[in-house]
């Protein structure tokens, strides 16, 4: 091993360690304090709620969990989202689950956790998987009620999916295990079965000071929408429990029952470790990020026996393309290559770049795996398209498009890799958040951004400058470099994989070790819902 192999692995593994600092903190959801308070009430923590439903030795693969992560300081943070989501295995079946998590802010709804759910329930719908809710909250955050009530992709928008999941046959399963208030009541009741825990659990339209300052009436929420009250008398829950442990074994029951769904049929063997070392991946990956490095190296420590069958290999030679297995399941792996390369004609090719040549490859491979129902798996470190005369007179643009189109039209499931950086159009050709990746996961080393933070604030700079010459001002050039400097701190801020995933731009900041893990539990979730037929569209060639 030579010294920069080191240097990238003592980097790696120091950003890795910062991860599962800041995860483990996030875990703690309000604090050791509020988790007390929810004890001394009788109820366990939305964690504990999950970690008892799920199947034991079985992983929780959590969504989200960096969701607004350093946001809301003025209301005093919001972490997790005040939300756990994620997939696991219940009695042996996948489903996507979601628990309020009631010591932060009581379960209450920020913007960002209404967006945290509608993306645990676009998961479920994508995917064909039941879905249980575990409800404890105290409804809408109202001081930011603008930011979460009225938009199409706001808190209304869960009921609506209610509604379309139980047309498409997708089991809901609900339970409430604490507050459940207001519009916030009819996701339960629009679920397939709704229990509910005696004593600490509640349901109403408006509790019991609302009533009493609406009509005048003087009632305790008990009696207002309790156990007792709903499921003997108004009949709007099913069954009623003495306790959380309870209420999640009947959950436990009802999905150890449920009938088996109609299969995608992505193609699994057995599965095979990589025979190349996954953690070799720490030193492989440059800590400097404008260095050149050969992705396939990359990939053979991702795939089963490091085994991969390369599609034009000798041929666009920046987009590397080919087949592998993830835990045993077949995929198909576009990677943008990080390495120089040179062409037939003897010209260099910078690594990271898509140009024409790759991007027309990478499209009749995407329509080779719709028409094989082979998985995609994209591999980011992009640093955009080719620019300049000769590209655009060599078509770049349309090459682009014909990528860009393939992907957005590929319905086998497509899953995301954010390795190093993701800049520009080469995001959307790459399979960006907005082409629709059943999941999109980034390591600590990841950049989403426009551009890079230099190339960024360069231009930045320039049209400040400009302003201020047109203004008749000039600028010297000590106070040219600190505001270089402001504006490169405050763009590298939002390159951050932390910035995204507190966006859930992407689902989660991963160790490039659980890629594989993530991958696999991806591809099995998306077994269970057939694929529509593939029609690429209009593409000129």
């Amino acid at each position: 091993m030579d010294l920069e192999f080191n240097r990238n692995e003592d980097l790696f593994k120091q950003l890795c360690f910062q991860l599962e600092t800041k995860e483990k903190k996030l875990r703690l959801g309000g604090g050791e304090k509020k988790a007390a308070e929810q004890h001394q009430k009788g109820k366990l923590t939305a964690r504990e709620r999950v970690d008892y439903l799920v199947d034991k030795g079985q992983v929780f693969l959590e969504i989200g969990l960096l969701a607004g992560d350093d946001m809301y300081k003025e209301q005093g943070g919001c972490p997790g989202g005040g939300v756990v989501t994620g997939i696991a295995r219940v009695k042996g079946r996948l489903c996507v689950i979601v628990a309020n998590d009631a010591t932060v802010k009581a379960g209450a709804w920020f913007p960002i956790t209404a967006k945290k759910n509608l993306r645990a329930q676009e998961i479920a719908m994508e995917n064909r998987l039941p879905i249980i809710y575990l409800v404890d909250s105290a409804g809408v955050f109202l001081p930011m009620q603008d930011e979460i009530f009225p938009d199409k992709e706001h808190f209304g928008r869960q009921f609506r999916n209610n509604a379309k999941m139980s047309s498409m046959g997708i089991v809901q399963i609900a339970a409430i295990m604490g507050s459940c208030v207001a519009g916030g009541a009819y996701l339960p009741i629009m679920s397939d079965e709704a229990m509910i825990v005696d004593k600490t659990g509640s349901i109403f339209l408006a509790g019991s000071y609302l009533v009493k300052a609406a009509i005048g009436e003087d009632i305790d929420n008990e009696t207002l929408g309790g156990a007792t009250t709903h499921c003997e008398i108004s009949g709007v829950t099913d069954n009623k429990f003495p306790n959380d442990q309870a209420c999640l074994d009947y959950i436990r029951s009802i999905m150890d029952k449920i009938g088996k769904n109609e299969v995608a049929g992505f193609d699994r063997t057995i599965a095979k470790e990589p025979k190349e070392k996954p953690n070799e991946i720490y030193g492989r990956f440059p800590a400097d990020r404008s260095k050149p490095y050969d992705t396939l190296e990359i990939i053979r420590r991702l795939v089963d026996d490091s085994e991969f069958d390369e599609y034009k290999a000798l041929h666009g030679k920046t987009l590397i393309c080919g087949y592998g297995r993830i835990d045993g399941w077949a995929v198909g792996i576009v990677a943008n290559q990080r390495k120089i390369v040179k062409t037939k004609k003897g010209e260099m090719q910078m690594g990271g770049v898509i140009y024409s040549d790759s991007a027309d490859k990478a499209a009749r491979f995407i329509m080779n795996c719709n028409q094989r129902k082979v998985p995609l798996l994209f591999l980011q470190d992009v640093s955009g398209f080719m620019v300049g005369s000769k590209a655009e007179q060599g078509g770049i643009i349309k090459d682009g498009a014909k990528m860009v189109n393939a992907v957005a039209n590929s319905t086998v499931p497509k899953f995301t890799v954010i390795l190093g950086n993701s800049y520009g159009a080469g995001n959307y050709a790459m399979c960006g958040k907005a082409y629709d990746p059943r999941l999109i996961i980034a390591w600590p080393t990841a950049q989403i951004a426009v551009m890079s933070g230099a190339a960024a604030a360069k231009t930045l700079l320039q049209i400040r400058v400009s302003t201020l010459k047109a203004q008749g001002k000039t600028i010297e050039k000590a106070e040219e470099t600190k505001l270089l400097k402001e504006i490169m701190d405050r763009y590298n801020d939002q390159l951050s994989p932390y910035y995204a995933a507190a966006r859930l731009w992407v689902d989660a900041v991963i160790d490039p070790l659980e890629t594989r893990r993530f991958i696999s539990v991806g591809i099995e979730a998306a077994n269970h819902a057939p694929i529509e037929k593939f029609n690429v569209g209009v593409i000129q060639t």
